[in-house]
C-alpha cells in the first residue's frame, strides 16, 4: 500500500527551481511507493499552516524549498504534535540546514533520498514560542538572511548573501543583551550572536563538525562583544575564519541545553533566515529529539 505523501512545495524558493521540476519530483516520490498530495505556499507561514491542518492524515510530509520553508514545515509539525518523517529537498540560495545534514543537493537525488524513510533524530530549538530548525541569530549579516530580496536571490543566488553581508559591514552596530546559561551571567555590548544547531551559518560562518552533534540534547552558542579598535577586528576576524573561537576574549563559545535571553529594547533575530522582533526576557531551549529527518544513505558520490 503507498504512504500518503503531504509535498509542500515553495515555488519561489532559489531560482524557482522546486516548482520547475515538480513533474519530476513527483515521478520519483511516486516511483517510490508515495501517494502525493501537493500544496503551493503563496504567503508567509503558509506552509506551516499546511502541515499542522494536513499532515495528521499523511504518514510523510516533505517540503520544497530553502530553510525557511523548512522552518515553517516544522514549526507546523510541531504545533499539531506530529512526529510522522519529515522529508527535505533544498532549493534555496545558502541551504545551511541541508548541508549540515549533508543532504543531496541535487533535486534528484534528494528526492530519491525521501523514498528510502530512512530517518534520524534530530533536535530542534524553541525561541519564545516558536521553534527553529537550525540557528537563531542576531547582529552583523543577520539581517542579509530575511531583508535580501526573493528576487535578488533568486537571481545571484548564494552570491546575494554575500554581496548583501558586504553592505552590512559599513554599518554594523552593537546591541545590549544578557545572557543567561550554564550557570553564569553575561552582559554586554554585542555585534552578533547566534544559537545554533548546525555546521553552517548563513553559508559564510562554519563551525568545526567535531563541535556540533544535532542530537545531543545542547545548543553551540556564539556571541561576540563590540570591538573597540581596528586591532580587536582583526582579532575577531581571524579566529572567526580560523574557527579558534577560544584563542579571542571577544568571542565566546559554549554547548548549553537552554539559554535565557534579556533585552531592553526590539532586537530583530534570524530564525532560519526568517525575521522575529522580540524584547524582555525569554527563554531558548533545545527540545530534543523532537524531529525525525529523512536522511536516507548517502555517499559523497550521490550529490
Amino acid at each position: 500500500m503507498d504512504r500518503r505523501l503531504l509535498l509542500i512545495v515553495n515555488p519561489y524558493s532559489g531560482k524557482k527551481k522546486g516548482g520547475k521540476k515538480l513533474s519530476e519530483i513527483l515521478q520519483t516520490l511516486q516511483a517510490g511507493g508515495n501517494q502525493c498530495t501537493v500544496m503551493l505556499t503563496d504567503k508567509r507561514m503558509a506552509a506551516s499552516e499546511f502541515a499542522s491542518e494536513f499532515g495528521k492524515d499523511h504518514d510523510v510530509i516533505a517540503c520544497i524549498g530553502g530553510d525557511g520553508t523548512f522552518n515553517e514545515t516544522v514549526n507546523g509539525m510541531l504545533l499539531a504534535g506530529l512526529t510522522i518523517p519529515l522529508g527535505y529537498i533544498p532549493t534555496g540560495s545558502t541551504n545551511d540546514f541541508a548541508a549540515s545534514l549533508n543532504l543531496p543537493t541535487k533535486i534528484q537525488k534528494a528526492a530519491k533520498t525521501i523514498t528510502t524513510l530512512g530517518t534520524r533524530k534530530l533536535d530542534i530549538g524553541l525561541f519564545g514560542k516558536r521553534n527553529f530548525s537550525y540557528v537563531a541569530s542576531f547582529g552583523a549579516f543577520t539581517k542579509t538572511s530575511y531583508a535580501t530580496s526573493q528576487s535578488f536571490k533568486n537571481v545571484f543566488g548564494h552570491f546575494a548573501y554575500l554581496l548583501a553581508g558586504m553592505k552590512d559591514v559599513w554599518s554594523i552596530r552593537s546591541q545590549h543583551l544578557c545572557f543567561e546559561f550554564n550557570g553564569k551571567k553575561l552582559e554586554d555590548d554585542y555585534i552578533f550572536g547566534a544559537i545554533s544547531n548546525s555546521t553552517s551559518l548563513g553559508g559564510v560562518l562554519t563551525i568545526p563538525s567535531d563541535m556540533v552533534d544535532m542530537n545531543d540534547g545542547l545548543f553551540e552558542i556564539l556571541l561576540v562583544r563590540r570591538p573597540h579598535s581596528l586591532g580587536d577586528l582583526m582579532k575577531i576576524s581571524s579566529a572567526l575564519l580560523r574557527k579558534k573561537f577560544d584563542k579571542c576574549d571577544l568571542i565566546t563559545f559554549e554547548s548549553t541545553p537552554s539559554v535565557t535571553v534579556t533585552t531592553a529594547k526590539p532586537i530583530d533575530w534570524s530564525l532560519d533566515g526568517e525575521k522575529e522582533t522580540i524584547e524582555g526576557t525569554f527563554d531558548v531551549r533545545c527540545l530534543h529529539d523532537a524531529l525525525n529527518v529523512i536522511t536516507g544513505e548517502t555517499s559523497a558520490a550521490d550529490k
